[in-house]
């Protein structure tokens, strides 16, 4: 370990964002493949892993964030049907209008007047238009696992410093989004679980440099770095990394991605590849 602290924040490197090929895949009983994967992730893990393996004596702390589902989860089409009684399918997005004109309503009517405060708060917020998903990350099931080369990699890490990787579970609330690490899109106050992560952001602060990687850049990282820098003294924004070839945007949203790394760059973050960062980590830096 280096007197400068480095802690590596890996944001939902998990099986259901990663489009993995085939021998990545069980090949056993039930045939699996990713829920919601997004184009580049599975090199972004590799890299993220050759980063673990590279320089884990330069890193002092990592934290893994693992979305974290119901299979009946207002994000999914479990949770969801048409005015007409017929399915919701995946990638449909959803106002508070629809439902109020009952083109979309929750399948459990008396669902409806929480769901309609969900709605309106979130779209107040203006961040995003609530979207139904695929089913993803559901708990206990192999997509909501962590990409084996990264999990590999980060195990070899805690052997080998004696230091246990932290994991940061993130929506298990079924009522609210919660893309962020640091708190749902809608916090529930009656759910600590969905408010701010204090503990987090002042592990995080403790650190000298925070590497930001994981999937995906146009949702869950952007989300997670927005609340972080909000957190954050803008004085002390250089300290956080995000390493762009470590993390990938959902197909159709590679503008919003875009839009989220300028403003980060503008409010003062660094933005650095994973190679740059581990020839400054290896030269001990660590700047």
């Amino acid at each position: 370990m280096s007197n400068r602290k480095t802690h590596l924040l890996v944001i939902d490197p998990q099986n259901d964002f990663c489009d993995q090929p085939d021998d990545y895949l069980p090949q056993t009983g039930e045939r699996l493949a990713p829920a919601l994967p997004v184009q580049g992730a599975h090199a972004d893990m590799l890299r993220v892993a050759t980063l673990i393996e590279r320089c884990g004596q330069r890193i002092d702390a990592i934290t893994v964030t693992l979305d974290s589902h119901q299979r009946i989860d207002i994000a999914h089409p479990t949770f969801w049907q048409q005015g007409d009684g017929t399915a919701v399918q995946p990638f449909t997005p959803i106002t508070a209008a629809d439902v109020r004109e009952g083109r979309f309503v929750p399948r459990q009517t008396e669902a409806l007047p929480r769901v309609l405060a969900y709605l309106d708060a979130l779209e107040a917020a203006g961040r995003y238009t609530h979207m139904v998903w695929p089913v993803h990350c559901e708990i206990g099931s192999w997509g909501h696992n962590v990409h084996a080369d990264v999990r590999a990699a980060y195990n070899r890490w805690e052997e080998t410093t004696s230091v246990s990787v932290g994991k940061v579970l993130k929506g298990l609330n079924p009522w609210t989004e919660h893309y962020s690490a640091i708190r749902a899109e809608v916090p529930d106050s009656r759910d600590e679980g969905t408010q701010l992560n204090r503990a987090l952001i002042a592990q995080l602060k403790a650190a000298d440099q925070v590497l930001i990687a994981g999937e995906a850049g146009s949702h869950c990282v952007k989300a997670t770095t927005e609340h972080i820098a909000e957190a954050f003294d803008p004085a002390d924004l250089p300290r956080l990394v995000l390493l762009t070839d470590c993390m990938s945007p959902v197909t159709g949203f590679e503008s919003q991605y875009q839009g989220f790394i300028d403003d980060m760059r503008a409010k003062g973050l660094r933005i650095a590849t994973s190679t740059e960062i581990m020839a400054e980590l290896l030269a001990g830096n660590g700047a």
